[in-house]
C-alpha cells in the first residue's frame, strides 16, 4: 500500500468500521511508522481490501484488517490474514497478536482457523460503544492451518 491508496482504503475502513480511521492515520503509518506493513487485497486490480501489520522486534501486531461488504463470505479475508501471517515471519515474528470486537463470532472464526486464541480481554476497547474487545495470540511454532 502506497499514499495514493489511501482514499481508497479509507473508504473500505468506513464501510467496515463503526469508528473508521480518518486519511491522515494511515499516511501516518505509511510514512511515519517503521515498524509498519500494509497490505492490499486486489480482485481484478480493483483494491478490495487491505490489512495493517506491525512487526516490533519478534512480535506481530494485526492494526486493521477488512474487505469491502460485497467480496466479504468468499475466503478473501482468509487470503489476506494467510499472506500478512507470511511477512510477519519473514520480518521475524515469533508470535502475532490483534484485538476483535467480542461480538465479531465471524473474525473470531477466522483468526481461530490460524491458531488464534483469546488470551484476555480489553475492557471498554472500542470508543464508539464501550465493547470489549478479545486479545488473541498466535505463537508461530505452533501448528497453523495453511
Amino acid at each position: 500500500m502506497t499514499v495514493d491508496d489511501v482514499d481508497i482504503v479509507a473508504s473500505i475502513d468506513k464501510q467496515s468500521f463503526p469508528k473508521p480511521w480518518s486519511k491522515e492515520t494511515f499516511i501516518n503509518e505509511l510514512t511515519q511508522n517503521r515498524y509498519a506493513t500494509y497490505l492490499l487485497l486486489l480482485v481484478n486490480e480493483k483494491i478490495v481490501g487491505y490489512c495493517g501489520l506491525w512487526v516490533i522486534v519478534d512480535e506481530a501486531h494485526i492494526t486493521n484488517i477488512a474487505v469491502l461488504p460485497e467480496y466479504r463470505g468468499k475466503k478473501l479475508g482468509e487470503e489476506l490474514l494467510k499472506k500478512t501471517i507470511q511477512i510477519a515471519k519473514e520480518q521475524g515474528a515469533a508470535s502475532m497478536t490483534l484485538e476483535v470486537r467480542v461480538s465479531n463470532k465471524i473474525a473470531q472464526n477466522l483468526y481461530a482457523k490460524f491458531g488464534f486464541q483469546i488470551g484476555g480481554v480489553r475492557k471498554n476497547y472500542y470508543t464508539n460503544n464501550g465493547e470489549d474487545a478479545f486479545v488473541m495470540w498466535v505463537k508461530f511454532n505452533e501448528k497453523q492451518s495453511e
